[in-house]
């Protein structure tokens, strides 16, 4: 695994010429065509762009959950590219936390469970004290005995968030994170995430289709075709 220090040049994310390609030679579809990025530690930032444009496939791939046809990706200090799955999988734990528009929470088990046992997995010491303390700071520590079919869309979205901060990772990833709330139950959550991301001093880039949600960020990347078109605090 190599490690690299980047922490003098308060850089959390660096990708350079990443491209990503599916398909064979006959019917090859360029994802990604080369995208070069730095993001700094602490950094709010939004990622927009139409459907298509590569936004989910860039960010699954500075995230570890693909890997990219070519180009390099350091992320907290670890180079991404050169890990196998099992290493990968090592790599995103405690350093990485995501929030998904469907939320992802596993039914069988109550909102404790839910943020309890990837820190659990993670070997974090005392996981269950700090999946209650993350509950408390989003609100839910009345509900942590509740199954997720027991909870609101928003409450739902309150337990992935307490369960991506939980372990209070470097980076935090987030896709359309209010995409399945209506108005006003998603801009709490995204008072609730950014309020998240400053306790624990992470890095955020958050896919959107909202402008206004947006401009709330230090920074704002535009991609189209594959590309980054504009970027711009």
């Amino acid at each position: 695994m190599t490690q690299y220090n980047l922490k003098q040049d308060n850089v959390a994310i660096a990708a350079r010429k990443l491209k990503l390609s599916l398909g064979d030679a006959e019917s090859k579809v360029d994802i990604l065509k080369g995208v070069d990025l730095e993001i700094l530690r602490g950094q709010s930032i939004a990622l927009l762009g139409p459907s298509g444009s590569g936004k989910s496939s860039l960010m699954a791939i500075l995230s570890g959950l693909e890997r990219a046809s070519s180009g390099t990706v350091i992320v907290d200090g670890t180079e991404f590219t050169s890990l196998n799955e099992d290493e990968l999988s090592l790599a995103r734990r405690g350093r990485i936390g995501i929030i998904l528009q469907a939320f992802h929470l596993l039914p069988t088990m109550t909102a404790l469970e839910n943020v309890m046992v990837p820190m659990e997995l993670a070997g974090v010491d005392g996981y269950e004290e700090k999946a209650r303390q993350e509950l408390a700071a989003v609100g839910l520590s009345h509900r942590v005995t509740h199954y997720p079919t027991q909870l609101s869309g928003g409450e739902q979205q309150r337990v992935a968030i307490a369960r991506a901060t939980a372990g209070a990772p470097a980076i935090l990833f987030a896709d359309e994170p209010t995409g399945n709330l209506d108005g006003e139950t998603g801009a709490n959550i995204i008072k609730l995430l950014f309020d998240r991301q400053k306790a624990i001093g992470a890095t955020l880039l958050m896919i959107t289709h909202d402008p206004s949600l947006a401009q709330k960020c230090d920074r704002v990347l535009r991609m189209a075709d594959g590309m980054l078109s504009e970027d711009s605090l």
